[in-house]
């Protein structure tokens, strides 16, 4: 049986690094388009790309073929360049020797990814793809929503 084709878009950013970050990630599966973002109150750049990966995913219901684009080299680059297994050959120690950092997601994205069959597509950032753009407006206006929220908390 063939799998679901779905068509995955993810950007992450923040606002000083660390600081409030946010994710955004666009689905598509045939006509059907899905928009998802979130916020974070004390992140980083890095963590919010994976996070946008992770929260992707997580959505998908059942064993799916997956096209997933990112302006993030170090969230391509894990997966293409084979990083994650050389980190997990190597007791999640990067080639410094220093543990691996954002351990949490990378495993989070090594689960997920086992249930699916992701071909990871790196694109250029921020130079007119349409659904990288989109992404990243999403990741803004979530950081832009998130500080407001925290505002109106404190007064």
């Amino acid at each position: 049986m063939a799998l679901k084709k779905v068509i995955i878009h993810t950007d992450g950013a923040c606002s000083g690094n660390p600081g409030p970050g946010g994710w955004g990630a666009v689905l598509q599966y045939g006509q059907h388009i899905k928009e998802i973002s979130g916020y974070e109150t004390v992140t980083t750049n890095q963590r919010m790309e994976l996070t946008a990966a992770i929260k992707a995913l997580e959505l998908l219901k059942e064993p799916c073929e997956v096209e997933l684009y990112s302006d993030s080299a170090y969230l391509i680059n894990a997966f293409e360049q084979k990083w994650l297994h050389n980190w997990q050959r190597n007791g999640w120690l990067n080639a410094q020797k220093k543990p691996v950092e954002n351990m949490d997601l990378w495993k989070k994205l090594l689960e997920l990814s086992a249930q699916h069959k992701i071909k990871w597509i790196k694109v250029k950032g921020h130079a007119g793809n349409s659904q990288n753009e989109k992404c990243d407006q999403l990741a803004r206006k979530a950081i832009a929503q998130g500080l407001i929220d925290e505002q109106s908390r404190q007064t």
